[in-house]
């Protein structure tokens, strides 16, 4: 019996030994989470024994249960490097259509060569659908999916509506309107450009020129003249019978009108249009308004490349500019088109959103990380570097980072071996104290026995 006993100490020592040697081993592993050898004794006893002197009959290792408590966080520079501060799991996946989950703290990931984002073994991180607002459109891990980064933002929108708000000099000098010329600035008073895209998403430079016109302020009335380039080329409205009132005779009351037109070096008359301010200099109304331009293929401005929306037009809208007596200053200046976006980067917030922004200046939401946490973590079969769900460990609840009991999602950040090296070096001595106790129970049992079979 003393035997047995002895034998189990040193069985129960050496599982300690070992567990404590694997913590001390991985005291560097991302995500892991360090075991304890939990002992039980054991106790035998019969229906004719005295319990009152029965001695037990030593020991046996209960559960090697691993302790999830929080490991401390390194922050990196990678932002597909993700941490979870509180309770949950990534889930993962070992094929695209697989539905078998594995889960695991380690967020070292990183995009394959398909843009999928994987772990280092190639097990594909799962996501939860969004809308196109961000808003988690299915918190199910049915609905999960592999997360893949697009490196396009898609085809490019052509811009069909530009959107100034303006100051325009009260005290600026008058100008002859028939006598503007784009290519000589004193021939008008102010201009601004603003970039714009065709339909294949080629950039195209959009001018607009503003003229005071002489002769026109009269009756506490302000008119200015404005006209538009596409690329250096003259773009005109679509109304063509625009006119601007003038005091031909300087009394102050308006006796004769005018065409906003001048002759562009291609021989053709070009068409402007008339922004009115009252004597406070504030924005009356522009005509037409919304001022509307020819369309810029071939049948229009024609200078459109071949294979680009020939019917693309433009709308151009002056939000409430100002005529006070400062300098031109433009305060908005905005327009609707896009180019091709290329990918330039990658955001995951504390909720598990993913983001992707491009250099077209757009972002989109892609899909929201899939957290899992169970009801009993120490339940968990241990699959390598992951977990995957047992009986014991309870059925996965799926969830939304940073919401509910779920912990958060830290992007650029890994969460390190919650193993602490000072606890494992002194737990390391004691299980070696307790082997050396226990071998020398058995030696001494051994020589008992020798003792006894020398008896003659």
């Amino acid at each position: 019996m003393s035997f047995n006993i002895a034998l189990s100490g040193i069985s129960a020592a050496q599982t300690d030994l070992d567990t404590t040697a694997n913590n001390i081993s991985n005291v560097a592993t991302v995500g892991f989470k360090e075991s304890r050898a939990e002992f039980e004794s054991v106790y035998a006893n019969s229906l004719f024994s005295n319990s009152k002197t029965q001695v037990g009959d030593g020991v046996s290792v209960a559960a090697v249960a691993q302790q999830f408590h929080q490991g401390s966080l390194k922050f990196t520079d990678n932002p597909l490097d993700l941490a979870i501060t509180g309770s949950g799991f990534f889930a993962t996946s070992n094929g695209v259509d697989d539905n078998n989950l594995s889960y695991t703290r380690n967020g070292t990931f990183k995009l394959n060569e398909d843009n999928y984002i994987v772990d280092n073994n190639g097990n594909f991180l799962q996501s939860y659908p969004v809308n196109d607002d961000g808003s988690s459109a299915s918190l199910s891990l049915a609905t999960t999916d592999p997360i893949k980064i697009p490196d396009t933002a898609g085809v490019p929108q052509k811009t069909e509506s530009v959107t100034i708000s303006l100051n325009l000099p009260a005290s600026d000098t008058e100008k002859d309107v028939s006598a503007f010329d784009p290519s000589d600035p004193d021939t008008y008073n102010n201009a601004t450009s603003v970039t714009i895209y065709d339909s294949l998403g080629d950039a195209h430079i959009l001018n607009t020129y503003y003229v005071k016109p002489e002769n026109a302020s009269a009756e506490s009335t302000n008119q200015w003249i404005t006209f538009v380039t596409v690329d250096n080329t003259p773009v005109d409205t679509t109304d063509t019978t625009i006119t601007y009132d003038v005091d031909s005779d300087g009394d102050g009351l308006f006796d004769s009108t005018a065409t906003p037109t001048y002759v562009g070096e291609d021989g053709e008359t070009h068409y402007g249009t008339m922004l009115d301010f009252d004597q406070n200099g504030t924005y009356i109304s522009n005509d037409p308004d919304p001022l509307t331009f020819e369309t810029l293929g071939v049948d229009g401005a024609g200078l459109l490349s071949a294979g680009a929306d020939a019917t693309q037009s433009i709308t151009l809208n002056f939000d409430n500019p100002t005529q006070y007596s400062s300098s031109f200053e433009v305060t908005a200046l905005e327009q609707d088109g896009l180019t091709v976006g290329r990918l330039t980067g990658v955001e995951i917030g504390s909720d598990g959103l993913i983001e992707a922004t491009y250099s077209n200046g757009t972002s989109d939401p892609l899909a929201r990380v899939a957290i899992v946490r169970f009801s009993n973590e120490q339940g968990l079969t241990q699959a390598g570097s992951s977990w995957i769900e047992s009986q014991s460990s309870g059925e996965a609840l799926s969830g939304e980072a940073n919401s509910g009991s779920f912990g958060s999602i830290s992007s650029g950040a890994l969460e390190q071996s919650n193993v602490d090296l000072t606890t494992e070096l002194v737990d390391l001595i004691t299980a070696q104290r307790n082997f050396q106790a226990n071998s020398r129970s058995l030696e001494i049992n051994s020589s008992l026995q020798e003792t006894i079979l020398q008896i003659r």
